[in-house]
């Protein structure tokens, strides 16, 4: 089982989310259901039938995030002031394309590639954690592939207040 390398703020993330779909959409979930099934024949009843798949996704939901919670590794998201950290955004310059990049280190809950947020697992994310701007970093792909980056400048606001975790 895999357990999700979580910081404190991802904790906090989650379990509001727990208990906003324990609370109000449980509570949604079995109006919609009590609603439709008032309609009569639940044979052909569509409103019935997506109510109930509301809820059971619902359910898979809450069912998900308390195994996260139950078995996450708590990280911290401190690192020094002129180290790559989680939540850290990264200017790199890839010498091979000749270009620059921007990236956000997160958790694996957070990473969404589309966004440039590469999670603290990824080859890139790993080469990254804990060098400095200067730094010229080796990133090893699982093919065997390897490129180098120089880091060329750490921004370390770490506001989460944007985020969200991915759902799945």
């Amino acid at each position: 089982m895999r357990r999700e390398k979580l910081t404190k703020g991802d904790v906090e993330k989650i379990q509001k989310e727990l208990e906003h779909r324990k609370v109000v959409v449980r509570h949604q979930a079995a109006k919609e259901i009590a609603e439709a099934a008032a309609q009569g024949d639940r044979s052909e009843n569509f409103e019935y039938y997506a109510a109930k798949k509301f809820r059971g996704e619902n359910e898979s939901r809450i069912r998900y995030l308390e195994n996260v919670l139950k078995t996450a590794i708590v990280i911290s998201d401190q690192s020094a002031a002129d180290e790559v950290g989680v939540n850290n955004s990264v200017t790199v310059y890839d010498r091979d394309m000749e270009e620059e990049e921007t990236y956000r280190i997160v958790t694996s809950m957070r990473g969404n590639l589309l966004e440039n947020q590469i999670t603290i697992e990824s080859p890139l994310g790993k080469a990254l954690l804990r060098h400095k701007v200067g730094d010229v970093v080796t990133v090893r792909g699982n093919d065997g592939y390897s490129y180098e980056v120089e880091i060329r400048k750490i921004d370390k606001t770490n506001d989460e207040s944007g985020d969200s975790l991915r759902s799945f």
